[in-house]
């Protein structure tokens, strides 16, 4: 970050951000999309036998790399990712065009509600305090940075050239397979564990230590975003004369067991993709 208030301080300048959107989508949410072009554009060129077969099938079966997409895949992964964007713009300007975009033309308006939107996937920059947004907009905030990064619309049957072969499993492993639990349920326990160490907090300080906020801070860890609520000195209820207002983190303000708990969910957030498939044990209805 540039300085110490995120992006707050360039929430006028419409070219900075529109220079920064393209590249946070290119480096994460569309990578595979403009991946393919690449390749596309290389197999047009050189003409090479691999660069071409890889156009024709699967390329990421070809060779193993996870970001090779097939293009019908690409082009719903690209349409998924404008489709997101487009419901968090309208919902910021929609809700937020007197609020905490006040004061900007409505060209800086609409520039920063897709700053953040487009920000509030992976990448955690943000030109607006997050703590003004309406609840509903958190929300939404919260399943954007839960949703993996190629999170795609697929109304279609996706065909494989791999065919897959019967492994032999003991009783040990499809024991140990039965106890995963889902994404969705680990998260809840961490939200449970973190409401636990900051409970005096909860009660002491509900404003700034409201549940809502703690949901963004998690999620956004899991998502390895970076957005976070901050901590206002004005909400507290019974006011701290030594307590200074300073843009730091939500997290900040918690105990040393909470923040070892956020570090934990970083963690697994980073590494769950070796985790997608849990929960198949449970059987709901």
């Amino acid at each position: 970050m540039p300085n110490n208030e995120n992006m707050a301080a360039f929430r006028r300048d419409t070219g900075l951000q529109l220079l920064l959107v393209p590249l946070a989508l290119s480096g994460n949410t569309l990578f595979p999309t403009l991946l393919a072009v690449c390749v596309r554009a290389a197999a047009e060129a050189t003409r090479r036998p691999e660069l071409v077969e890889m156009t024709a099938r699967n390329g990421r079966e070809l060779t193993g790399y996870y970001h090779l997409l097939p293009a019908r895949r690409c082009a719903m992964l690209a349409a998924t990712v404008a489709g997101l964007v487009a419901v968090q713009v309208c919902m910021v300007c929609g809700m937020e065009w007197g609020g905490a975009l006040r004061g900007m033309g409505p060209w800086e308006k609409v520039s920063n509600a897709l700053f953040v939107a487009v920000n509030s996937r992976h990448t955690g920059e943000s030109t607006l305090d997050l703590s003004t947004l309406a609840p509903a907009i958190l929300v939404l905030f919260v399943l954007m940075m839960y949703l993996p990064p190629y999170t795609t619309w697929f109304p279609f049957e996706e065909s494989s050239g791999v065919k897959d072969h019967p492994t032999e499993e003991t009783q040990g492993s499809r024991l140990l397979k039965s106890t995963a639990l889902s994404q969705l349920s680990y998260l809840a326990i961490f939200i449970i564990a973190i409401c636990i160490t900051e409970r005096e907090n909860l009660e002491e300080d509900p404003l700034n230590f409201s549940l809502l906020s703690i949901v963004v801070e998690v999620a956004s860890a899991y998502g390895n975003v970076g957005f976070s609520m901050g901590y206002s000195c004005s909400r507290q209820i019974s006011p701290d004369r030594l307590c200074t207002d300073r843009w730091t983190g939500f997290v900040g303000r918690w105990s040393d067991s909470g923040k070892l708990i956020l570090i934990l969910v970083m963690l697994f957030g980073r590494l769950k993709k070796f985790g997608m498939k849990g929960g198949k044990a449970w059987k709901l209805g």
